[in-house]
């Protein structure tokens, strides 16, 4: 289990990116959903060792994350939002070169290593291609391929749907249900569909803060009966009744629907309709605002 208690960081130029932050998270898909901006690749990057916090503390099993850095880069599998590639270099050559950085000696086994991740990211056909010719999807792949070297018992992936086609983006999260048996897996996204088609488990971060956490179903199952919509003039948005908070908006046959959270029953003119995990997303942010 990762363990994070009372995690802050402030940056230089005074931003507070971390406030507080407190999680448990088990082995299997963790989601950590958030706008741009909300604190997610702070705390990526500082769960990843790449940069320090001002205070807390967090615990990967028995190791003190923050106090053992080495210790724990060897556990770690690490994918950033953006990552670069030696374009020139193909990819078993690649991968057995970060396998003996991980510190996999013995050649056999890290040939051994280097075969089983690339058949499993499907990348085994194109070994010998160089990474430069390879589409963003296949990036994205290798990249994940690199972070799971050495069976890391933690992995962080950082935003690593963006830019994929659809195609791609359900090999990439196929592939992900699949590591994440092993390990904790900590999915940084800002897309509610990733989080809801993978996670067990999930937390809504911005400005710092955690805002809601727990399991997505009884997220969703909390706010049921208390959503609703109906057709709207868009200079509505701005003059709902006391208690009622837009959730979103969104366009149907050209003419503007809004999604409302109330709990204390239909707002006028407004009908109930199914909550969802986009519904939990969106009242989490605006009630924190």
């Amino acid at each position: 289990m990762l363990a994070i208690s009372n995690l802050s960081k402030t940056y230089a130029n005074g931003v507070h990116a971390l406030r507080g932050i407190n999680l448990n998270i088990e082995r299997g898909l963790f989601g950590l959903l958030g706008p741009n901006g909300a604190g997610k690749s702070s705390l990526m990057r500082t769960l990843a060792t790449l940069q320090t916090a001002d205070s807390g503390e967090v615990r990967l099993d028995d190791v003190d994350v923050l106090a053992e850095p080495k210790r724990v880069r060897r556990l770690l599998g690490y994918l950033p939002q953006e990552f670069g590639l030696y374009p020139r270099i193909d990819a078993a050559t690649m991968l057995d070169h970060f396998a003996c950085l991980k510190g996999i000696d013995d050649a056999a086994e890290r040939a051994q290593s280097v075969e089983a991740l690339l058949c499993l990211t499907n990348l085994w056909d194109v070994r010998k291609q160089k990474l430069g010719t390879y589409s963003g999807g296949m990036k994205q792949r290798f990249g994940i391929a690199q972070a799971m070297l050495g069976r890391p018992q933690l992995i962080i992936v950082d935003e690593p749907t963006n830019g994929l086609d659809p195609e791609e983006r359900r090999r990439f999260l196929n592939l992900l249900a699949r590591t994440g048996e092993d390990a904790v897996v900590i999915l940084s996204t800002h897309l509610v569909a990733d989080v809801r088609e993978l996670c067990a488990a999930m937390a809504v971060m911005d400005k710092g803060r955690v805002l809601a956490h727990g399991e997505p179903k009884a997220m969703v199952a909390e706010i049921e009966g208390q959503v609703w919509q109906r057709e709207i003039e868009p200079t509505e948005a701005d003059h709902l009744a006391d208690g009622v908070t837009l959730l979103s908006t969104h366009l149907n046959a050209g003419r503007t629907v809004a999604r409302v959270h109330s709990a204390n029953g239909a707002p006028s003119g407004f009908r109930a309709t199914q909550a969802n995990l986009e519904d939990v997303y969106f009242a989490a942010l605006r009630n924190a605002a």
